[in-house]
């Protein structure tokens, strides 16, 4: 099923969800942003929202601008951040600041060569760290982007993109059962 087609499946309440999406998923719609860094932030949330159609969609949309080890590396950035997320949310959460000292011990290697340029799998990890809840790692990865020159627009560009994604993915969800 293409994205366009998901796109219709969405229910009369969520028109500005429809707009929305077609917006963002645009190079006038996120600014700060190449159609590559939209179809790699985009496909990284779809993951990350848990809704198989969504995934195919836009990894299918994605796949239009992206190589194949750029495709891998935005799904890189979503099954890494699953696991930082739930990790390094539960550590700066938790009021006792002994868990913060202790090393991880994580295997992280994908963040050093996942297929994306670096900037590219920052914005995918923000935008993903965003869909978790993850403060920490939101906060990490903006400061990275920023001092990579990733304007306040391209960050905010990334986290409309994951906005977007995740409540297509939860309208969709629903209005399916």
């Amino acid at each position: 099923m293409s994205l366009s087609d998901l796109r219709n499946q969405l229910p009369d309440y969520a028109k500005d969800l429809k707009l929305n999406l077609d917006s963002v998923l645009s190079d006038g719609g996120s600014p700060g942003l190449d159609g590559k860094k939209i179809r790699a932030v985009a496909l990284a949330c779809a993951i990350a929202s848990r809704h198989a159609p969504l995934v195919r969609a836009i990894e299918a949309f994605a796949a239009e601008q992206l190589s194949p080890e750029e495709v891998s590396g935005a799904k890189a950035a979503a099954a890494i951040m699953a696991m930082n997320n739930i990790y390094y949310r539960a550590t700066h959460l938790i009021h006792n600041d002994e868990y913060g000292q202790l090393r991880a011990g994580l295997r992280m290697n994908v963040m050093a060569n996942s297929g994306l340029d670096k900037v590219t799998f920052e914005l995918a990890s923000l935008a993903v760290s965003a869909i978790n809840g993850c403060g920490a790692c939101m906060d990490s990865h903006e400061r990275t982007l920023r001092q990579h020159d990733v304007s306040a627009q391209g960050v905010q560009s990334a986290l409309k993109i994951a906005a977007v994604v995740h409540a297509v993915a939860v309208t969709l969800e629903q209005s399916a059962g």
